[in-house]
């Protein structure tokens, strides 16, 4: 039998052999992406966040995402501290997590990225001195309050966005880093974002957007120089959570709970420099990649444009 489909292939012409070797290897290559995305996605472990030290600091930890990342790393053992502009809400949460998880260690730091960061990420550097600092999460961050075109962006929403999203996530990671560096593991989580990675433009969001493009190449500079020295530094690409920022009140099936989200981010920490947590946001990133450019910047248009004429009109109310 062998011999007779070897007969039956020889006599094909050499441009039919080709095609045939072509499609076979595009169905390998396609069958490898499938069976890893299976294996990462569901089967593979997630490490043990304790070996790289017994303190985890998040960012914005009192609402949407980073509230939910505090639960989480509590729930594994790690002792917090919590940095945020909101005393009343730091401590809130402090006593939520502490009925809950009671045997974890709590501090708080109160910083407002978009005020005196100098001095916030002194207190910093004073309240994480002598801690076994394993996992930093940076949280922190900010949007528009709703889309706009660039030349309506009034200063202080431009300086905050860049101030808070770059300077801030990059300073607490200058803060934090020695120490790792030192200790030789750390595992350092930066929170970026599908308007930067998963589609090609995120028009009249395009500050933001920008900002968190450079989070995506400020983690992947990271992990290159700093991935030899036991430290893991990741870039976590969301799509749409249920949160304030992205006015999403109810979850579904590819709009995880916040709490959804960081369950499932925590079992990535420490492998891909880059990567989307929540398994279905990477079937939506799928669809999109292989979708023309052109197309999903006329869908995207189109969307946010409705964005900007709703808040403009519950702008308008507000007047009145």
């Amino acid at each position: 039998m062998e011999s007779c489909i070897y007969h039956q292939l020889k006599s094909q012409p050499i441009w039919l052999l080709l095609l045939l070797s072509l499609g076979f290897l595009k169905v390998l290559s396609f069958s490898v992406i499938l069976l890893r995305w299976v294996y990462v996605n569901f089967l593979r472990p997630a490490k043990n966040l304790k070996k790289y030290g017994s303190w985890a600091l998040v960012t914005a930890p009192t609402d949407g995402i980073g509230k939910a990342f505090a639960f989480q790393l509590a729930r594994k053992g790690l002792n917090l501290i919590l940095v945020g502009r909101n005393p009343d809400k730091l401590k809130d949460v402090c006593d939520s997590i502490k009925v809950k998880y009671g045997k974890v260690e709590i501090k708080t730091v109160v910083v407002d990225f978009s005020g005196d960061l100098d001095e916030g990420v002194r207190k910093i550097k004073e309240i994480i001195e002598g801690l076994d600092i394993g996992v930093l999460i940076n949280n922190v961050g900010v949007s528009y309050p709703y889309a706009r075109f660039f030349h309506e962006v009034d200063d202080k929403l431009l300086a905050d966005l860049i101030k808070v999203n770059v300077e801030g996530t990059t300073k607490v990671t200058q803060a934090v880093l020695p120490g790792m560096v030192q200790r030789k593991r750390g595992a350092i989580v930066n929170i970026g974002s599908g308007a930067a990675n998963v589609i090609p433009a995120d028009p009249l969001y395009a500050v933001y957007a920008a900002t968190k493009a450079y989070i995506d190449q400020f983690s992947r500079c990271l992990y290159v120089e700093y991935n030899k020295s036991g430290i893991d530094v990741q870039c976590q690409v969301p799509l749409y959570v249920a949160t304030k920022m992205a006015s999403i009140r109810r979850s579904s099936f590819f709009v995880p709970s916040t709490d959804g989200y960081a369950r499932a981010a925590l079992r990535w920490i420490g492998h891909d420099p880059r990567c989307t947590p929540y398994w279905p946001h990477s079937l939506l990133w799928g669809l999109l990649y292989s979708l023309p450019e052109s197309a999903v910047d006329a869908w995207r248009l189109k969307f946010n444009m409705g964005i900007r004429k709703r808040g403009q009109l519950k702008d308008n109310r507000k007047k009145e």
